[in-house]
C-alpha cells in the first residue's frame, strides 16, 4: 500500500477534461468486497454467512482479481480458511486492511470514473443510510481504497457541502444516463440523504462529478428495502439503451402499483442521445418474511463481472425464470445463481456487498 493518502481533487480544481462513469459491464481491474463480520446485520443467521461470500469469491476469480478488506490478521485468517477449504486461494485473491462498520460495499466506496485516460475515485459522504449511528469508519472507505488502488480522490461537494450518495442509489450505462429513485434521493422526512438539494442540484452533481447528462427518476422501490428506494434492487442497466426492470404480476402484492407506476415512467424517458429506453421485465420471487419482516429479495440485484453474471436465487419458481432472462441479455457471460436466502436477511444481496473497479 502507498505510503501516501489519496490527493484529494474537486471538481473544479481537477483538469476540465470531461469525467464519464463507466458501466458494470465495462473490463473490470478487480471487484471489491468486504469480508462480513457485523452479525448484528444477520442476527441469528450469521454463521452460513461467510460461505455465501466464499462461494461468491469463488465465481468471481477465474474472471477477475477479488480484493478484500479486513479489519486484521486474525479476519484475514478466517476468510483465508473458508476459502480455502472450496478450494478459492492464490493471486486473483487480495487482502486490504480497513476497519469498517459494515460491510456493503456499494454504498460505500467510491464511485470510480473516467477522466482523460485515467481512473478517478470519487468520494460521497455516507451517513449511514440516513438510518443507522454506526457508520463513522464506513466513511473512511473511499479513502482507503483510493491509496491501496493508487488513485487520486475527488470530493463529491455542491455549494460548498458534502453530498451524500450510496451507490446503490443509481445505476449507469456508461453513455451519461442515470437512473435513480425520488423515493431515495428526494425524501425530505423517513431517510433523508441532503434535505436541501433539489431535483436539479442532484441532477447538476451528477453532471459535474460523474459527468451525467440525462437523470431518468423513477419513484418507488420494492417493499421491504431497508435503504428506502435504493434502484439496484429494482431496475438496471443491461445495455446502453436497455434495462430491466422488476414487474409484479399479482395485483394485491405492495409492489404492484409502484412497479407499474416505474414502468410507465419508462415508457415516455429518453437516454442522454434521446434515444427511448428498451425495457425487459424482470420477474420477483414470491415475498419472503422472516421473523415479521418482509424481505428486499431482487434478481435485480445481480452483479456483472468480467465474464460471469451473479444473480441472487431464493429457492422460489422464478429462479429459473430470472437466470433465463439474464442469460439471454448476457450470452457473451455465464449468469451464475447464487443462494441468497440467508442473505438477504441482511436486507441486501450481491450487488449491494460489491463494487467494481473498472480497468
Amino acid at each position: 500500500m502507498p505510503a501516501a493518502g489519496p490527493l484529494n481533487l474537486s471538481a473544479e480544481q481537477d483538469s476540465p477534461a470531461p469525467r464519464r462513469l463507466p458501466a458494470e459491464w465495462e473490463p473490470h481491474r478487480s471487484t471489491v468486497l468486504c469480508w462480513p463480520h457485523q452479525k448484528d446485520d444477520w442476527p441469528g443467521r450469521f454463521a452460513p454467512i461467510p460461505w455465501v461470500y466464499t462461494e461468491i469469491v469463488k465465481n468471481l476469480v477465474p474472471h477477475e482479481l477479488v480484493r478484500i478488506l479486513v479489519p486484521s490478521a486474525t479476519a484475514q485468517a478466517r476468510a483465508q480458511r473458508c476459502l480455502q477449504r472450496a478450494g478459492v486461494g492464490g493471486d486473483q485473491v487480495q487482502f486490504l486492511r480497513a476497519e469498517t462498520d459494515r460491510g456493503w460495499m456499494r454504498d460505500t466506496a467510491p464511485a470510480f470514473v473516467k477522466q482523460a485516460g485515467r481512473t478517478l475515485a470519487v468520494r460521497f459522504a455516507f451517513n449511514g443510510w440516513a438510518k443507522y449511528a454506526n457508520w463513522s469508519r464506513d466513511r473512511e472507505v473511499p479513502g482507503v481504497l483510493a491509496q491501496a488502488l493508487g488513485l487520486e480522490m475527488s470530493e463529491a461537494n455542491w455549494n460548498g457541502q458534502e453530498v451524500v450518495l450510496e451507490g446503490g442509489a443509481i445505476d449507469g450505462n456508461g453513455c451519461g444516463t442515470l437512473l435513480t429513485t425520488a423515493e431515495c434521493l428526494l425524501d425530505r422526512k423517513i431517510q433523508p440523504r441532503n434535505p436541501s438539494l433539489s431535483q436539479a442540484d442532484y441532477e447538476a452533481v451528477f453532471a459535474a462529478h460523474l459527468g451525467i447528462r440525462r437523470v431518468i427518476w423513477l419513484n418507488q422501490g420494492i417493499a421491504g428495502d431497508d435503504t428506502h428506494g435504493h434502484i439496484d434492487d429494482l431496475c438496471r442497466f443491461v445495455g446502453p439503451d436497455t434495462v430491466v426492470l422488476c414487474r409484479e404480476r399479482q395485483a394485491s402484492d405492495l409492489n404492484y402499483r409502484p412497479l407499474e407506476e416505474n414502468f410507465e415512467r419508462l415508457q415516455d424517458a429518453r437516454l442522454a442521445g434521446g434515444a427511448r429506453v428498451q425495457v425487459v421485465s424482470l420477474p420477483l420471487p414470491r415475498p419472503l418474511v422472516f421473523d415479521g419482516l418482509r424481505l428486499p429479495a431482487s434478481y435485480a440485484n445481480f452483479y456483472i463481472a468480467n465474464g460471469a453474471v451473479l444473480v441472487p436465487t431464493f429457492n422460489d419458481p422464478n429462479d429459473r425464470l430470472a437466470l433465463g432472462i439474464l442469460q439471454e441479455l448476457f450470452p457473451e457471460r455465464r449468469v451464475i445463481g447464487i443462494h441468497a436466502v440467508d442473505l438477504v436477511w441482511g436486507l441486501g444481496t450481491i450487488h449491494c456487498l460489491s463494487h467494481e473497479e473498472p480497468t
